[in-house]
C-alpha cells in the first residue's frame, strides 16, 4: 500500500469524527473502534443530547445543529428506520423518509459550513442492485427497480449538496453484517444451536456479507484513501448462497442443518420485505476496495462465523 495512504490512516487517530446511528450495531462498533484509536467521536443524536459533544438532530423538522459540526473532520452517516419489519404503506414511508430526508438535511448542513469536513461516508445498501440471481455484481453494475433499490438510489442522491460543496462523499453499499450481537446472525444463532436452523426458501439465493471486525477496518481505509469517492461495496470478497451459509453455520456450531423455512412462510410473515431482503439474491464483490489494496481479516464466511461464535464478551 502506498506510504501516503498509510500516513493518512495514522493521521485519522487524531481526527474528530461525527457518527449518526451510533447506537446501532454498526455505528456502535465504529464508535468503539475510533475511540480506541484516540479519535474524538461525536454522536449525531435524534433524542435529547446526553453530553456537550452530542450533535442534536431534530428529525421532525429535519434540522441539525450545524454549529456543532464545525471542526469535524469526517462524518459517518448511518441512521435510518429499521428494515426488519412488515412493509406496510406507513412503514415504507418511514423507511424512505428517514433515509432520504435525513441524508438531505445532513448534506445541506455540511455544505453550509465555512469549515467543511474532509469527507462524508453515507450509508447505503447492496439492495440497490435488486434481485439478480447468479449475476456477479460490482460497483459498475446496473441498479435494481424494486422498493429497496429505489430507496437506496434516492438515499444516495440525497448526498448531492455535500458533493456539490466540494466534500468527498463515499456511499457505503453494505451487505449483511455478521455479528453475534445483532442483525441477522444474532437471530439465527439460537435456532441453529438448537438444531432447528436451516436455509431460507430454496437456499439458492446469494448472500453478500461482511464481518463486524472488518467493517471498522474498511471504513478507516476509506477515510484515509482520499482517491476513493462514490459508491463502494462493503462486502467480503466471497459471497455464499444461503444454503452454503446455513451449512457453514451449522458446522461451526457442531449442529445439524436439516430444517428450513419455506418461501411461502417467509412471505406470509414478512410480506414484500422477505422478497426484497432474505429471499433476494445479490452476488456482490468489493471491487473498489480490493483494487485499492484493502486486505480483509475475514475473507471467508467460515472465518467470520468462527470469530463471532468463539469471541469472548
Amino acid at each position: 500500500m502506498a506510504a501516503s495512504v498509510l500516513q493518512g490512516r495514522e493521521s485519522w487517530s487524531r481526527m474528530v469524527v461525527a457518527i449518526s446511528g451510533s447506537s446501532g450495531l454498526v455505528g456502535s462498533a465504529l464508535a468503539r473502534a475510533f475511540k480506541a484509536r484516540g479519535s474524538d467521536v461525536r454522536r449525531i443524536v435524534r433524542n435529547a443530547p446526553t453530553s456537550d459533544a452530542d450533535i442534536s438532530w431534530d428529525t421532525r423538522h429535519d434540522t441539525i445543529d450545524a454549529a456543532k459540526l464545525a471542526g469535524v473532520d469526517a462524518v459517518i452517516h448511518l441512521a435510518g428506520e429499521n428494515l426488519a419489519q412488515r412493509w406496510t404503506t406507513a412503514a415504507r414511508k418511514r423507511i424512505r423518509d428517514s433515509r432520504v430526508d435525513g441524508t438531505l438535511a445532513l448534506a445541506r448542513a455540511l455544505a453550509s459550513l465555512d469549515a467543511k469536513p474532509r469527507v462524508l461516508l453515507s450509508g447505503s445498501a447492496i439492495g440497490i442492485y435488486g434481485n439478480r440471481g447468479d449475476e456477479i455484481l460490482d460497483e459498475t453494475s446496473s441498479l435494481g427497480n424494486d422498493f429497496l433499490a429505489e430507496v437506496c438510489k434516492a438515499w444516495e442522491a440525497a448526498t448531492t449538496p455535500a458533493s456539490d460543496a466540494g466534500i468527498r462523499v463515499v456511499l457505503l453499499r453494505t451487505g449483511v453484517v455478521l455479528s453475534r450481537d445483532g442483525g441477522a446472525l444474532a437471530k439465527m444463532l439460537l435456532p441453529f444451536r438448537l438444531g432447528v436452523g436451516g436455509r431460507l426458501g430454496s437456499g439458492s439465493q446469494w448472500m453478500s456479507w461482511i464481518s463486524i471486525d472488518d467493517y471498522p477496518r474498511v471504513v478507516s481505509f476509506l477515510l484515509s484513501d482520499e482517491k476513493i469517492s462514490g459508491a463502494v461495496n462493503l462486502v467480503a470478497p466471497n459471497p455464499v448462497t444461503n444454503k452454503e451459509f446455513s451449512a457453514t453455520l451449522a458446522r461451526v456450531l457442531g449442529r445439524p442443518s436439516v430444517f428450513g423455512v419455506p418461501k411461502f412462510a417467509l412471505e406470509l410473515a414478512f410480506g414484500d420485505m422477505a422478497d426484497d431482503t432474505v429471499l433476494a439474491s445479490q452476488r456482490v464483490l468489493p471491487r473498489r476496495v480490493l483494487e485499492a489494496g484493502f486486505d480483509f481479516q475475514h475473507s471467508t464466511v467460515e472465518s467470520a462465523l468462527r470469530a463471532e461464535v468463539t469471541r469472548s464478551s
